[in-house]
């Protein structure tokens, strides 16, 4: 495919989101009707589109438009491309520009939200807890997300899993929010098929994630709850590092890829049924459900699907799981909480709600990530249940 074809393929693709259909359902979509396209061609498709959905506000303005065709317009003057080398009109090229879409803006003088890719509701949240930040920190979820790998520690080291990747051409580099993670360089749609991978040396996990399980300490033999297991990723960093670890979700439907995922790394990792979480554990760690914010970078249409009703639903469940996940934890034990989100009303102020609410807890640590550190968004804090302290 040429260029301007990929483009107008897109266009497309694009229309058919901001038409309501989700974003990989569209993708996957064209590739099967459009089978003539090359890897190499979905790829770029995928690429472009994905750029557009993460600057969906500053590229509709650029381009006059918020349909496919505006947010590619405006893709091209965001990157310097002269329009009218793809809008030719040619085969399979999208038509040439009408005299309308010639019209240019500066978006230095848009509106915060525009400029830095955001719903209007959402931005004040978003500057309420990031302060000074909020700005530098929404840009950087404008671009592509790094990809990340975790050295699986019950199978090798940081260095060791490096120079097994590099034999297959995959170049890494360390990355310092953890003694785990490193990030593709070069080769990272070749991971997935890589011997290093199929044999558990690494896995798929981004670095702010890696950094949320080092900042918990565990030690061999600590017999820890995931409360919010999901696919694992976490439960499996835990269980590298010794720990005896015990998965739980709501949906156990989302564990499923567990068993072959804890085999490969050579783990051993229980699997409960929801509802039947147990109690007595030293760490109960829950990784709750929220807005993903600090992911948008990988999942883009989250921040233009999430509303400020689902944010409370959000809240509303993640008070519910602090509630269930403490009277689970030992006398003497931690409680962990985690998100990958950015605003406050999600992190630090459930702890202090938490706090507030439940007797015999003391918080002991609280830390912040943010893709300004390189990896996504997260956010942890850790607190301890008295060794007297009562739950019901």
């Amino acid at each position: 495919m040429t260029p301007a074809a990929r483009q107008a393929a897109a266009i497309e693709v694009l229309d058919a989101w901001l038409g309501g259909d989700a974003l990989e359902a569209v993708l996957t979509r064209w590739a099967r009707q459009n089978r003539y396209a090359g890897s190499k061609d979905r790829a770029a498709i995928r690429d472009i589109v994905y750029d557009a959905a993460r600057c969906r506000r500053s590229f509709a303005a650029l381009g006059g438009s918020e349909t496919g065709r505006g947010l590619v317009l405006g893709g091209l003057r965001a990157a310097g491309v002269d329009p009218d080398t793809i809008f030719t009109g040619e085969r399979f090229a999208p038509a040439p520009l009408a005299d309308s879409e010639r019209d240019t803006v500066d978006l230095a003088t848009q509106p915060d939200p525009v400029r830095h890719d955001m719903p209007d509701w959402l931005w004040p949240h978003l500057s309420e807890s990031l302060g000074p930040d909020a700005g530098p920190i929404t840009d950087a979820l404008r671009d592509r997300a790094p990809v990340f790998l975790r050295a699986n520690l019950a199978r090798t080291t940081r260095d060791a899993a490096r120079a097994a990747l590099a034999e297959e051409g995959i170049e890494t580099r360390p990355h310092t929010l953890s003694d785990t993670a490193l990030e593709v360089t070069t080769g990272a749609r070749r991971v997935a098929r890589s011997k290093a991978f199929q044999e558990g040396l690494v896995e798929l996990q981004d670095a702010a994630s890696q950094a949320v399980v080092d900042a918990l300490h565990v030690t061999p033999g600590l017999r820890v709850l995931d409360y919010c297991a999901g696919g694992g990723g976490k439960a499996l960093a835990l269980a590298a590092r010794g720990a005896e670890v015990t998965a739980h979700d709501i949906d156990g439907r989302r564990m499923s890829d567990l068993p072959e995922r804890a085999r490969r790394a050579g783990v051993d990792i229980a699997r409960i049924a929801p509802g039947t979480a147990g109690r007595g554990f030293d760490l109960v760690f829950a990784d709750a459900p929220c807005s993903g914010s600090g992911s948008w970078r990988r999942n883009p249409q989250g921040k233009w699907s999430l509303s400020e009703t689902g944010l409370a639903e959000l809240c509303r469940t993640q008070a519910e799981i602090l509630d269930e996940i403490a009277p689970r934890v030992a006398p003497g034990g931690r409680l962990a909480y985690a998100t990958c989100s950015l605003l406050d009303a999600e992190n630090g102020r459930q702890i202090k709600h938490f706090i507030e609410r439940t007797p015999g807890w003391r918080g002991v640590a609280e830390h912040r990530f943010t893709p300004l550190d390189g990896g996504d968004g997260f956010y942890l804090a850790v607190l301890e249940r008295e060794p007297s302290g009562s739950q019901p």
